[in-house]
């Protein structure tokens, strides 16, 4: 199998460019994904190959956009819709939730909805409070949606080669601070399952579940903890819904400590979720309670340091396993 190097921007962008090639009834939606290819530089060269009937600029409205993507969906088509910031989804919730979540279920499956939601999240680099926001939490809460969440260059275009193939609709969410990390990509076609973590490092002291970009801080950290003498092992989630609780239990068994981080907001955040589910699932395996490391539950500040003060970093995180193992 051949592989080359390509950053996160360069692996959705060449997936984007496959499943347009593959498949005519793939299109891309969204504020300035056409000529301009995007404020991030994702959909670059896109306009050019397939022309505005395939990559069609939208008026600034997202509810417009969520919406047509469901027209297009039930009505043959696989479209890709693209919201400049997770945090503006909110303006299509109804489209989102009531309508593309439902919409199969309310016709008896007669209706299909092979949709894609993709939004850049998380924060970092000043961008204040509507900019810097992580929904999956929310999005994961609906019946009838998926959730992705990748962090590597790899699990980017597998999963997105998944979520553009699904009949059901699927949010992806991409750290708009991971699009310059780079990673072995495979030349030839291929998928990723849902539901399907990936160990990221293995461990036999804790177990410790990261969500996008906590997956690299985690890293980091584990590293500095094994000249410690605690070995930390590292699961990524990569899809949020469904979530792979079977490989956190068996990781479980061997470490009987868990930390679960993630950058949204602590209160309500899907870390709260996860350690329920592992709690009533797998509580005689712990040797004590579990612990969330996340976003403080306030506002992301516009100042930069005070936005650091707000996001889990890698101090924070360590601190808390530390406590934790002490």
């Amino acid at each position: 199998m051949t592989t080359k190097t390509l950053t996160i921007k360069q692996a959705i962008n060449e997936t984007l460019r496959e499943e347009m090639r593959r498949d005519d009834t793939v299109i891309i939606m969204g504020c300035d994904v056409g000529v301009r290819g995007n404020p991030f530089g994702i959909t670059i060269g896109l306009y050019d190959e397939f022309g505005a009937e395939r990559v069609r600029d939208t008026p600034i409205s997202e509810a417009a956009i969520i919406g047509a993507c469901l027209g297009a969906a039930a009505t043959g088509l696989r479209p890709i819709g693209e919201i400049l910031f997770s945090d503006w989804i909110t303006l299509g919730m109804d489209q989102l939730v009531n309508q593309i979540a439902k919409i199969r279920y309310m016709f008896g499956g007669k209706i299909n909805v092979p949709l894609v939601i993709r939004a850049p999240v998380g924060a970092g680099g000043g961008q204040a409070a509507q900019h810097s926001q992580s929904f999956e939490a929310w999005f994961s809460h609906v019946p009838g949606l998926q959730v992705v969440m990748p962090i590597t260059p790899f699990d980017v275009k597998g999963l997105l080669k998944t979520a553009i193939r699904s009949d059901d609709p699927v949010l992806f969410f991409e750290h708009k601070r991971g699009y310059e990390i780079q990673g072995e990509v495979p030349g030839e076609d291929y998928t990723i399952p849902f539901g399907e973590a990936a160990i990221r490092r293995e461990g036999t002291d804790v177990t410790l579940v990261a969500v996008s970009i906590m997956v690299h801080r985690a890293l980091s950290v584990a590293e500095t903890l094994s000249q410690l003498g605690i070995e930390c092992e590292v699961i990524d989630p990569r899809t949020i819904y469904p979530f792979d609780y079977e490989t956190v239990l068996k990781s479980l068994e061997k470490t009987h400590h868990l930390v679960v981080t993630h950058e949204s907001n602590r209160r309500s955040g899907i870390g709260s979720e996860i350690v329920s589910q592992l709690v009533e699932r797998g509580f005689d395996l712990l040797d004590d309670q579990p612990v969330i490391v996340a976003g403080l539950d306030v506002p992301m500040p516009y100042n930069r340091l005070l936005e650091s003060l707000v996001i889990p970093d890698e101090e924070k995180l360590k601190d808390a396993i530390l406590k934790l193992m002490d």
